[in-house]
């Protein structure tokens, strides 16, 4: 097999120049990160079971006709994805007070939020992906008002199909990240949503007994992300209701 050209390399993920023009292929790692890559582990597993479950949220949104970059999966590991143009800005959704939103604001852990809410995070790791206004983004050209408010009708699909799919397994959806990616159909710019949604980019609770089921696990050292992982796929139907979880961290200093 031909030696292929690496576009990019993140801490989750790893980009190829893809078969066609126009595609990418998207590697899923082994590797977890959290408090801006300040903790890294190596976990084995992590990256098929965040590319099943990529798979799965993708197909399903781009099923009810919300437009992703998903096109198909490859391999265990990989999936064909449509290049795009990343905005440079993470959209999180909350629907429960959890993680920087309880810090910023007094909040208890826990605590229901009135109404979803949609905040926008500018992505520089040097800088922690900070907080950012609508003002801002529109003022340094990092989207128009359209796209705006485009990015938020996104992800609010996003949130009502991410939460319908997850109540049904018995799992509350708290929050989540999306990353927005402008894609040109002729003359016609298009908003997709790209990245990955897996449980590296959702804050995913059991109903029942409030277990952390996302990276959360890792970042507080609450037990075995992989085997978190694992119950979530297994729940979905991803993993067969027999599978053990696949592996436990290497730490790396």
């Amino acid at each position: 097999m031909a030696r292929r050209t690496k576009v990019y390399e993140g801490k989750a993920k790893i980009l190829y120049e893809g078969p066609e023009p126009g595609t990418l292929v998207q590697y899923f790692k082994d590797d977890a990160t959290a408090h801006n890559a300040a903790k890294h582990a190596v976990i084995d597993g992590k990256g098929v079971l965040n590319n099943r479950l990529s798979e799965f949220f993708m197909s399903g949104l781009n099923a009810i006709g919300v437009p992703t970059h998903f096109i198909r999966r490859i391999n265990m590991r990989e999936q064909l994805i449509r290049a795009a143009e990343l905005i440079p800005v993470e959209v999180v959704v909350r629907n429960v007070a959890a993680g920087s939103m309880c810090k910023r604001l007094g909040l208890e852990e826990g605590a229901a939020l009135p109404r979803p809410i949609v905040e926008f995070y500018y992505k520089d790791d040097a800088l922690g992906d900070p907080l950012v206004s609508e003002e801002h983004i529109i003022a340094f050209g990092w989207a128009t008002q359209q796209d705006l408010d485009d990015m938020v009708a996104l992800a609010l699909r996003v949130n009502d199909f991410m939460t319908g799919v997850m109540l049904g397994v018995g799992i509350k959806l708290v929050d989540f990240k999306i990353e927005i990616g402008r894609v040109w159909e002729g003359d016609f710019q298009r908003l997709i949503v790209a990245d990955e949604i897996s449980p590296d980019s959702c804050r995913l609770w059991d109903m029942r007994t409030g277990r952390k089921l996302d990276k959360d696990v890792f970042r507080r050292d609450l037990g075995d992300l992989a085997e978190a992982y694992t119950e979530v796929a297994r729940r979905l139907g991803v993993m067969p209701s027999n599978a053990t979880y696949l592996g436990k961290p290497t730490l790396i200093n």
